[in-house]
């Protein structure tokens, strides 16, 4: 699905005038004939669910509570107004966001402050954010990166009551760890949601055609408008910004998605500093290996980044990686492979292990940096220098 599935479309009238959302079919039928003992038992699975979700992490208790009575504050609703077609003042859009610093800046997804992909990208003509405390004011938009989904906007700070929320680290990040997700679902305005980590490394797919890679994956409630929120870890720290579902209902299903805050950073810093983000491009396609994979093409190593395609004219090419030949395509596996090109197992001094390394280390780099692979060819281990490029907009031939 795309990432903009997050973004609650909404007419720029329900929008602006912050009252009851269209389509918010949830609140209908709460007087229907319900009894006292159905209350009461609504009541109690309440009570239970509090003591369930406070528990010990390590040194740290994951208490919900003091999560959203710290770090409420701190997250803000967004307003995004004329992203109609041909720039046309119509259509908006809703999201979340979170202060980052007490200058008046603010991030959230890209997507909730643009429409289009691509070289289409469009932002917002008019965005606003709401405080906690009621209080709602125009904001700027900074700057926006498309491939990792995030966008920094500023307001005016004059008059305002800022709480920035703290950058945490995924150094010791596990899975099943407990984590809380506070944002603006359906437009439910400062709502909290409480789950774990269900898995870490993952890749999403960004506005541009590549991927995001080192996403989070939490079973932590996800639904329209809790696009741009923070997801957070028993300190109440930033891990990163919530961004997509998978779903075939349209529907939360127990799988989100944050981007995660190492690229947060990244972005963030860029986009303080030049308003836009670049990154490093090198211009293959690959494939990540697996030990049966592997074998079966008798390569004489079992992981790493197999190169089905290099873009011509790209980093890869000038540097002479090499693919296969596509008519030499055959299935394994119910997957096709294109025998015969260069296997890349290492980028400088750093082993590629899973199926998103790759990207996951390449985009540590800057454009016009020099690095060097590891590749194996024909059963031979040779190093290929590349100067990376700059990563396109859009992917090549997409």
């Amino acid at each position: 699905m795309s990432a903009r599935a997050l973004v609650a479309a909404l007419g720029a009238a329900a929008v602006l005038g912050g009252g009851a959302l269209a389509g918010c079919g949830d609140k209908g039928g709460d007087d229907d004939g319900a009894s006292g003992a159905d209350a009461t038992r609504t009541q109690t699975v309440q009570r239970t669910t509090r003591v369930e979700v406070v528990r010990e992490v390590g040194d740290e208790a994951f208490d919900p509570e003091a999560i959203f009575e710290r770090d409420g504050p701190g997250v803000v609703t967004v307003i995004a107004a004329g992203l109609g077609r041909g720039g046309g003042g119509g259509g908006g859009g809703l999201g979340s966001g979170f202060v980052v610093s007490e200058s008046g800046e603010v991030a959230t997804n890209a997507h909730v402050v643009t429409s289009g992909e691509g070289a289409r990208l469009r932002k917002a003509q008019r965005v606003y954010v709401r405080f906690s405390t009621g209080d709602q004011v125009s904001a700027r938009i900074v700057g926006v990166d498309p491939f990792s989904d995030v966008a920094l906007l500023r307001v005016d700070p004059d008059g305002l009551r800022l709480r920035p929320l703290p950058f945490g680290s995924l150094e010791d990040l596990e899975v099943g760890e407990p984590v809380a997700a506070i944002g603006s679902p359906f437009g439910e305005e400062r709502s909290l949601s409480v789950g774990v980590v269900s898995a870490t490394d993952r890749s999403i797919e960004s506005l541009t055609g590549f991927e995001t890679t080192g996403a989070i994956q939490t079973d932590a409630a996800i639904n329209s408008g809790n696009s741009g929120g923070p997801l957070l870890n028993a300190r109440g720290e930033v891990l990163g910004i919530n961004s997509q579902i998978r779903t075939q209902s349209g529907d939360g299903s127990g799988v989100g998605f944050a981007v995660p805050v190492d690229l947060v950073r990244r972005s963030i810093s860029q986009l303080r500093e030049s308003g836009r983000v670049r990154y490093a491009y090198l211009g293959v396609s690959t494939r990540g290996l697996y030990p049966q994979a592997a074998e079966h093409f008798d390569l004489g190593v079992q992981r790493g980044a197999w190169v089905q395609e290099v873009v011509d004219g790209g980093p890869g090419d000038d540097a002479g990686l090499r693919a296969g030949d596509e008519d030499d395509a055959e299935r394994f596996q119910e997957v096709e492979w294109v025998p015969g090109g260069d296997v890349i197992t290492r980028v400088d001094d750093q082993a590629l292990r899973t199926d998103s390394d790759l990207g996951r280390i390449l985009a540590r780099y800057r454009p016009g940096q020099r690095v060097a692979l590891e590749v194996v060819r024909g059963g031979q281990k040779r190093t290929v220098q590349v100067t990376l490029g700059e990563r396109p907009v859009s992917v090549p031939g997409g």
